[in-house]
């Protein structure tokens, strides 16, 4: 039998999700303020699921340090909140290798056609 957790080829992708503050901003962690957030998704190398779990945290985290940000020079951060996505990778990378996939509900045809994006969207900036 094989476990879906564990990827043959030692690849694993996973996703994290970061949140910016400003460092002296009293709100920054009020269960209802908004924050703009990036979801990163990374590829590691790693042995199981749980030590893939601990490289992309290792990874996440190392892209937390305070800096001077805009015109204002105000000092920001960047907070880690934690992994979204870990998906183990069931083939070898190479030139249009799975790495991952996800599963929908079911939607109306129509519904599920505005999910695609033609050639022109990612030229441009989003």
């Amino acid at each position: 039998m094989c476990d879906k957790n564990v990827s043959p080829v030692n690849w694993y992708v996973g996703s994290y999700l970061l949140r910016c503050v400003e460092v002296e901003q009293e709100s920054k962690f009020d269960q209802e303020q908004q924050f703009l957030a990036w979801e990163n998704t990374v590829l590691v190398k790693a042995d199981s699921i749980e030590k893939a779990y601990d490289k992309i945290e290792q990874i996440a985290q190392s892209s937390t340090e305070p800096y001077q940000a805009g015109e204002t020079a105000v000092l920001v951060q960047w907070l880690y909140e934690g992994i979204t996505e870990l998906l183990p990778v069931y083939e070898n990378i190479e030139d249009g290798c799975e790495i991952m996939w996800r599963e929908r509900r079911p939607v109306k045809l129509k519904n599920l056609r505005k999910l695609v994006r033609s050639k022109d969207y990612f030229k441009h900036d989003r």
